[in-house]
């Protein structure tokens, strides 16, 4: 059986550009509710991904953990500092 090797940081890097392209993506031409279910389903696929995006992984005897830090970060220049 042949090994493959899986590249935590590859994978998230992935999940960062799948966010940035739901970004990206514009809103296929169609009204009312079907609309806004399209909206909706985007925004939630933008947050998904872009928690993982953010995430630091580590395998341990084949167990993925992904770790995400959801606290709110600082403003730019408040003088908080990281916890």
């Amino acid at each position: 059986m042949n090994e493959v090797s899986f590249d935590i940081d590859a994978m998230i890097g992935r999940f960062r550009d799948r966010a940035a392209a739901v970004r990206r993506r514009g809103l296929p031409p169609v009204e009312g509710p079907e609309r806004a279910r399209i909206r909706e389903q985007m925004e939630l696929d933008y947050m998904d991904f872009a928690i993982l995006g953010d995430a630091t992984g580590a395998l341990d005897d084949g167990v993925l953990t992904l770790r995400v830090d959801l606290r709110p970060r600082p403003e730019e220049g408040d003088g908080a500092a990281p916890a």
